[in-house]
């Protein structure tokens, strides 16, 4: 099968179910562009995943995500799930609300300009990461191309999966964060950091490997995709109202110079606790810790 021969994987309900109404519009585009593809919907969680690790498996050297950062996690996992992924190709075109790996990538954030560079012959080989939590007792592994995290983020895209799939945009996730706050407590953790192990209380632990997360919070501002190394943001216990204060600070790039933050590289971090937390990746919500997070260098070919 000829690497440019694509298989194309849509999330018809992404974008607040946008996605189904583009995808005519995206599809003349793909073809006027020169792309040869098949594709295929998406049917529920989970379900790009299946088709993904399918079409890495039986041949397909480009395969190509329609949707949000969920779907593109999906795709991510199903190709990282085949000893073809040095092999395979990954285009990603951004329908979804939040787009933060096409933002922390730079790839075009819109449908038009991310079809219309589907032919480019240029790559970019990032890091991924992979994540051990806990789901129903029993532990399992993930991996995510963009940011995860545990603690208050967590529980903001717990509450964000309740909002009405109609709104776009960051609205979902900024009604989910102040839906958090009303209930939301710090917790006691220890992190292991590479190695260095300490315990502290914490409102949120993110591990970037791209820079943004929540629909646009550049929370790791100096993180980069391809230098084998997480960008970690450790914000400490930080009250309601403090928190609400430095909401600019999140997005804007500047949480580092808040004096209960602190940012970390490392390839390997652990936290552990006695209480209950969340843990989240690629916006998705996973499960709960203990939580472990190591980079996967040089492990995915994305398209620019």
């Amino acid at each position: 099968m000829a690497k440019t021969h694509a298989k194309v994987i849509i999330n018809p309900a992404a974008g607040a179910n946008s996605t189904y109404r583009k995808w005519p519009d995206l599809s003349r585009l793909l073809t006027s562009i020169g792309l040869t593809y098949d594709h295929n919907y998406t049917e529920g969680s989970g379900h790009a995943i299946e088709l993904a690790r399918e079409a890495a498996s039986d041949g397909y050297r480009y395969l190509v995500a329609v949707g949000g950062d969920g779907t593109v996690n999906e795709v991510a996992n199903g190709i990282m799930n085949t000893q073809n992924a040095p092999e395979v190709s990954f285009g990603v075109v951004s329908t979804g609300t939040g787009s933060d790996f096409a933002r922390s990538a730079g790839i075009p954030m819109d449908w038009e300009n991310a079809g219309s560079i589907l032919m480019s012959p240029k790559r970019r080989t990032i890091d991924v990461g992979a994540v051990t939590f806990m789901k129903n007792g029993q532990k399992m592994e993930r991996y995510f191309v963009n940011a995860a995290g545990i603690g208050f983020d967590a529980s903001a895209v717990e509450a964000t999966e309740k909002m009405p799939k109609r709104l776009g945009g960051t609205i979902p996730y900024m009604m989910g964060l102040l839906r958090t706050l009303i209930g939301y407590r710090n917790r006691n953790v220890t992190i292991d950091i590479d190695g260095k192990k300490e315990s502290v209380k914490v409102l949120s632990i993110m591990v970037g490997n791209g820079n943004y997360l929540g629909g646009g919070m550049n929370v790791a501002p100096e993180a980069l995709m391809d230098d084998a190394l997480f960008d970690v943001t450790i914000i400490g216990d930080v009250g309601k109202f403090n928190l609400m204060k430095s909401l600019p600070m999140l997005y804007n790039g500047t949480i580092g110079s808040h004096p209960k933050v602190r940012f970390e590289r490392a390839a390997s971090i652990s936290v552990d606790l006695k209480e209950r937390i969340l843990v989240q990746a690629d916006g998705e919500l996973l499960g709960e810790g203990p939580v472990s997070f190591r980079i996967v260098p040089a492990a995915l070919n994305i398209v620019i």
